[in-house]
């Protein structure tokens, strides 16, 4: 195997538009040769970080709930696919509580000095994939700033993206061959890039 590329998926819908698009970045990235694996944050059982501070001097949470193995399955996957629908110019709440747990890898890396993920871990490429209902200038700003942040913190930076405004009008995105195209041909050239 190439690697092991790990998606995402923020949505809550699990057969939604963002999820058949998820889907097909990772059929590229296993038809490269790699294993790949979703995390289905709705389906998580897990709360949102109470800032307890365990993990400043620790490398994992207090609380123990689903994000104990995510962890584990972050750290140690090659390459990430966050895939998201735009909310309110942001991301769902419940994709953001999950990021703000990766407190645990934010105080590894920048107070402790001791990332949990080794230099030979570091992700070789990453890919963002966004949706937004509204066709609107700076839609997916807020949504990327934070991606950003969050794949800085995990050591995985920001690489690739496809951003598919307008969702409201295109409705189903099996209509559009050239997203399908698009959101299989990136995951593709992950796996592709975890071979070299």
């Amino acid at each position: 195997m190439a690697g092991t590329v790990i998606g995402i998926l923020g949505s809550p819908l699990p057969e939604g538009n963002t999820a058949i698009l998820l889907k097909l970045a990772l059929k590229g990235a296993a038809d490269a040769g790699c294993s790949t694996g979703t995390i289905v944050v709705n389906n998580l059982d897990f709360q949102p970080c109470m800032e307890m501070m365990f993990c400043k001097e620790h490398e994992t949470c207090i609380m123990d709930d689903d994000m104990q193995q995510v962890f584990g399955t972050i750290r140690d996957a090659d390459s990430i696919i966050i895939a998201t629908p735009v909310m309110f110019m942001g991301i769902p709440g419940r994709l953001k509580s999950f990021m703000d747990r990766f407190q645990v890898f934010f105080m590894a890396k920048y107070m402790r000095n001791q990332p949990l993920v080794t230099p030979e871990k570091k992700k070789v490429r990453r890919l963002f994939i966004c949706i937004s209902g509204m066709k609107i200038p700076e839609v997916f700003v807020g949504a990327k700033l934070t991606a950003e942040a969050f794949f800085d913190i995990i050591d995985c930076p920001f690489s690739d993206e496809l951003l598919i405004s307008d969702m409201d009008t295109i409705r189903d995105v099996r209509t559009r061959q050239d997203i399908l195209d698009a959101a299989y041909a990136k995951g593709r050239l992950i796996g592709e890039s975890l071979k070299k």
